[in-house]
């Protein structure tokens, strides 16, 4: 088998080389991309979409299709991460280590013992932890939801400045996974659980997909959110450029909830303790 899978990834990586041999060279100004794609979509956009930033308008819009299915590939990485890494609950083993919040002073029950402790003065720990700095932790409280604040502008503003879905997706998991270097995994598994990060992915891409199905159902082409004009009081135009904002959504949806769900089972090999 493993044999057959190296022949197979030989022959499509062959294939793959031997196409490049027919694109142009790289940054050629004569190239069909910069003679004919580039200027329509510059001159184009802003009049077709009432989409300033071009870039918003090509991802989301004229290339909405390539966009999905990036967005699909996302959520299928965060699958299988999940696959390969994930302990299953009845085979993890029960912490036996607590530390004290205010003094950091931890100690070890012995096999078989039985304790019972308050959960706001004590937390349980690993066998291998790293102490957590009291000022990196006060100042990562007060700075992260400023950082998420942020993500939601790069989102919701993405098709009229810099930003977009998969900018603002990262900004948004990048809070949560600072949440869990300054504090812990189980913090940060308080503020945003397994099941809801595992949500987030499918849910973005359901928003992104079913844009498109409500188009179909309302007679347009997929993806076509001049559709969205008969539900929404707007023209055509203004309509795709609400239309672009909606899968925008989804996607930062979709990406902040797949690169939490990685982080989670990689930075604890799937055991969701504080592996950090």
């Amino acid at each position: 088998m493993k044999t057959l899978g190296l022949i197979i990834v030989g022959l499509v990586g062959a294939v793959l080389v031997s196409a490049t041999v027919n694109f142009p060279p790289f940054g050629d100004p004569e190239s069909p991309a910069s003679l004919h794609v580039s200027p329509r979509y510059l001159e184009k956009t802003l009049e077709e979409t009432a989409v300033p930033n071009a870039v918003t308008s090509v991802l989301a819009d004229y290339r909405g299709f390539d966009t999905m299915f990036e967005t699909t590939v996302i959520f299928c990485a965060g699958v299988a991460c999940f696959l390969l890494l994930r302990v299953p609950r009845r085979r993890l083993p029960r912490p036996r280590q607590y530390r004290h919040r205010l003094t950091g002073l931890t100690f070890r029950i012995k096999e078989g013992g039985e304790v019972f402790l308050p959960l706001r003065e004590f937390e349980p720990v690993d066998s291998i932890w790293t102490p957590h700095d009291f000022i990196i932790e006060k100042v990562c409280r007060y700075l992260i939801p400023f950082i998420q604040l942020f993500g939601l502008y790069v989102i919701a503003h993405g098709h009229h400045s810099p930003g977009g879905g998969f900018q603002g997706g990262v900004i948004l998991g990048a809070s949560i996974i600072l949440l869990s270097v300054s504090h812990s995994l189980r913090t940060a598994l308080k503020r945003m659980g397994e099941k809801i990060s595992a949500l987030f992915s499918p849910v973005g891409v359901f928003i992104f997909a079913g844009t498109g199905v409500l188009c179909l159902g309302l007679g347009y082409r997929f993806l076509d959110y001049q559709a969205l004009a008969t539900l929404l009081p707007v023209g055509p135009i203004m309509a795709r450029s609400y239309g672009i904002l909606l899968v925008e959504v989804g996607v930062g949806m979709a990406v902040m909830g797949t690169m939490v769900w990685i982080f989670k089972n990689l930075a604890s090999r799937g055991r969701y303790d504080e592996g950090l």
